[in-house]
């Protein structure tokens, strides 16, 4: 009896010691970490420094020569944020319909939006006089947005970095790599800093173009990155050690060969305030650019200015807010997608639901006649507009040929289009999408046959 019990007791120890011990954590898999970026599809770039002071081109304006170096510093004396309200900031991307947004921490010419232990940063250098990170990562996550920050890899300003402008260098790696490795040090610290205080859920990374990645020691910090941030993701400007693609301003023709991949574009052509760049693209040019991006996988990061006192200009907050109520109406045909038909199936943007039963097709304006798609091999269970619900009756039209389907034609009436934007369609598949492809070789025509009379033959 007395052994009984001491097992007994001995077995309620263990269990306690398992029920008190901390739970491991499973590293997340690269397909783990991206999931919510596959999914969010569409985020706010904010570009925010004191260029915005003069309305000047970020870095590159002093970098390039077009003013002096100690003229571009003369804003650190004008940024002052007064009127800066990251929680009104990260109310207007809630209601942009963006999922994610990042933040210029720190640009090219050093000036770093939080208090950095070493460098040029708002909090002491800046009529700001505090840090303007945190409370934007406070907000963006209040409002259930995931925080991205953009970090320059690059620092034209700190006296260890090699290049000052285009024309001057201070130095070359090789005649002096303890200083190299000074610099090295100094913005990874700052890197291991930001994820102290603000634990990013993704970094978007710039400037790797300058040096190699074993100059950067870019694996180095990812491994830290990772070990410390397990969840987190980075872009591809890394110098190779990124996980997903960054095409910059031009909309791809064909789908970028990353598994991953996002679009950042600027409202006009500049990335920070310029009040003279008036050069504003459209909402639904916007809209436009966004589903193309949606079709061939990947997420579109629009990108604002705001001013040097932390307001941001009404026709960007306004674009915002249509692209939004766009996206409260149709949203189901761009989140939690993946890429569409090829262009060859669907003359038009198109995208797929993630179990690939639902097929979403864009119409840009009034097409006047029906949406055609080809190779669709499935039984079209229902179909309707995304915005508002109304049933549509696709029709296959024509014999097939072999085991080709039928084209199938959709009739949308005018009245149903969306009268300022593109219309997006959803048709329910009974099953995950088959195309059909052809590859048998064509017949031979005759060259001393007329072209009708061979095709009558057929």
């Amino acid at each position: 009896m007395k052994r009984l019990l001491i097992m007994i007791a001995y077995a309620g120890l263990c269990a306690a010691a398992r029920a008190s011990a901390p739970a491991v954590r499973t590293t997340p898999s690269y397909q783990q970490r991206m999931q919510w970026f596959a999914d969010a599809r569409f985020g706010v770039f904010i570009h925010w420094g004191i260029y915005s002071v003069d309305g000047i081109t970020e870095s590159w304006s002093f970098f390039d020569g077009d003013i002096p170096y100690d003229d571009y510093m003369k804003q650190l004396h004008g940024f002052t944020a007064s009127h800066y309200d990251p929680q009104a900031w990260a109310d207007l991307i809630r209601a942009s319909g963006a999922r994610y947004a990042v933040l210029t921490s720190k640009h090219h010419d050093g000036v770093a939006l939080w208090p950095t232990q070493h460098g040029l940063n708002v909090v002491k250098d800046t009529p700001a006089h505090r840090d303007l990170v945190g409370p934007f990562v406070k907000a963006l996550r209040k409002d259930d947005l995931k925080v991205g920050l953009y970090y320059s890899l690059i620092d034209w300003s700190y006296q260890d970095y090699p290049a000052h402008t285009k024309t001057d260098t201070r130095y070359r790696i090789e005649d002096d790599p303890a200083r190299w490795n000074r610099f090295v040090t100094y913005y990874q610290d700052q890197v291991h800093d930001l994820t102290r205080r603000y634990h990013p859920d993704l970094y978007w990374f710039d400037g790797d173009w300058e040096h190699t990645p074993a100059q950067w020691h870019s694996k180095e910090l990812r491994d830290w990155i990772l070990a410390h941030n397990p969840d987190a993701i980075m872009n591809s400007r890394l110098a190779g050690w990124g996980d997903y693609g960054t095409p910059e301003q031009g909309v791809p023709i064909a789908r970028p060969p990353y598994k991953y991949w996002e679009l950042c574009l600027t409202m006009n052509n500049s990335w920070g305030w310029q009040p003279h760049d008036r050069h504003f693209k459209s909402v639904d040019q916007l809209i436009r650019i966004l589903a193309d991006t949606a079709g061939m996988g990947g997420n579109l990061l629009l990108d604002i200015g705001p001013r040097a006192d932390g307001t941001i200009p009404g026709i960007e907050a306004d674009t915002l807010r249509q692209i939004g109520q766009w996206l409260h109406r149709n949203g189901e045909a761009i989140y939690g997608t993946v890429a569409g038909l090829p262009k060859d199936y669907y003359a038009g943007d198109s995208t797929l639901s993630q179990d690939r039963k639902t097929l979403y097709l864009f119409i840009d304006g009034n097409p006047q006649g029906p949406v055609l798609v080809k190779g669709l091999t499935n039984r079209v269970g229902r179909a309707w507009v995304v915005g508002n619900g109304t049933i549509l009756s696709p029709q296959r039209v024509g014999a097939t040929l072999g085991n080709a389907p039928a084209p199938l034609y959709i009739d949308v009436p005018a009245d149903t289009l969306d009268p300022q934007h593109v219309t997006a369609i959803a048709l329910k598949l009974d099953g995950p999408i088959k195309l059909y492809r052809d590859t048998s070789k064509p017949t031979q025509l005759d060259p001393d046959e007329p072209t009708m009379r061979t095709a009558q033959s057929w």
